[in-house]
């Protein structure tokens, strides 16, 4: 007698997720030590950067660099760090980025 492989696929599907889940790791991130700049925009900014960093992150960066530097960052933290980010987002997270911590323009 031959095992069906479809019942055979199912447990081992949940053997792998039971051993996955036997090894999950929780993150405990430290507090935040510095606040968003309030300006038009902050709101979206402490939704979608803080999944992946700090505010510090953001504060630390050379002050009075232009809209081109801050768009450029949004768009690397999507396309190289995979940042969820929908495209449509681009520009008003970075026009937040260069009113509160760029050039202001």
């Amino acid at each position: 007698m031959r095992p069906n492989r479809t019942v055979a696929r199912a447990v081992s599907a949940l053997a792998s997720f039971a051993a996955a889940s036997a090894f999950a790791v929780t993150i405990d991130l430290p507090k935040e030590t510095t606040q968003l700049k309030d300006a038009p925009g902050v709101d979206l900014v402490q939704r979608t950067c803080s999944v992946c960093h700090s505010y510090d992150y953001i504060a630390i960066q050379p002050p009075g660099k232009p809209h081109a530097f801050w768009k450029a960052e949004v768009e690397k933290m999507k396309k190289v760090y995979g940042a969820s980010i929908p495209d449509d987002q681009i520009e008003p997270i970075a026009q937040y980025l260069t009113r509160a911590y760029g050039d202001g323009k």
